[in-house]
């Protein structure tokens, strides 16, 4: 049984798992989650049109279940994100498992610096040939990051562990492409937070995922199609010189000699 523990973190924590007939791997993540040693305020399981007993599994252990009926994974972690009540919500997926120090550890990071609106973590497998799931997974995140960061101008984010300040949240929840099916959901949400908040590291550790995507290049290209579409759709405002210099004029304006400048030239 599942139990939500209040934590101490201000204003609470909430922690999102969207699923669609992953039963059995949704089982196993809520024990994990049962096990961390910062307990959550809420847990919202957002049911995107399952027909196996992951919503059951959910309410079994606790969970607050919302059903989405607007498919894709954009719109779920979206629906969750937007019930959210706590001020900081922590992100991942049905097939993942944190280890004990995962809450804790996301929620300090965010913490530790209220510039900080997201902050993100990488993950190891825990399936698959095991000689091969940590440079597989380091491979993987590494290339992720260096690609995805490169068209962002900052850190990107990654789905399966992944911690937000709500407030932060709402500042984009009108802005990002939830009806888009065919985009890649952490990067559309980086795009946008990228634009108004800090996003940092965490770095590596507590927390291990699924090799499913690897299983099948069929899949493995989905992925790599919706993470390419959503980059070129938020192009040409955000083509990557635009918006690398974009960024830097916000940094130089933010700066004290800046802002001084600019007031004594108002004066």
């Amino acid at each position: 049984m599942f139990h939500l523990t209040p934590s101490p973190a201000a204003s609470g924590v909430c922690v999102v798992i969207p699923v669609k007939d992953d039963a059995a791997a949704l089982e196993t993540c809520l024990q994990h989650l049962a096990r961390q040693s910062l307990g959550v305020d809420e847990v919202i399981v957002v049911d995107n049109g399952s027909h196996d007993g992951s919503a059951a599994v959910a309410r079994a252990h606790g969970a607050t279940v919302i059903a989405c009926a607007e498919p894709g994974i954009p719109a779920a972690a979206a629906a969750g994100y937007d019930a959210a009540r706590s001020a900081i919500i922590l992100r991942l997926d049905a097939d993942c498992r944190p280890g004990p120090g995962w809450v804790r550890k996301m929620v300090g990071a965010i913490q530790a610096d209220p510039r900080i609106g997201a902050v993100f973590a990488g993950a190891t497998f825990h399936d698959g040939p095991t000689w091969l799931r940590r440079p597989l997974a380091a491979a993987y995140l590494s290339l992720y990051t260096v690609v995805v960061g490169l068209a962002l101008g900052h850190w990107p984010l990654f789905g399966s562990n992944l911690a937000m300040r709500t407030e932060a949240w709402r500042s984009v929840r009108a802005s990002v492409h939830r009806g888009r099916a065919d985009t890649h959901d952490d990067i559309d949400l980086a795009f946008h937070l990228g634009e108004r908040h800090r996003i940092a590291a965490v770095g590596r550790g507590h927390m291990t995922i699924s090799m499913r995507p690897f299983a099948e290049a069929r899949s493995f290209g989905t992925r790599v199609r919706r993470g390419s579409r959503t980059v070129l759709m938020h192009w040409p405002h955000d083509f990557p010189p635009v918006r690398w210099d974009r960024r830097l004029l916000r940094r130089v304006l933010r700066h004290p000699r800046a802002t001084r400048n600019i007031h004594r030239l108002a004066a």
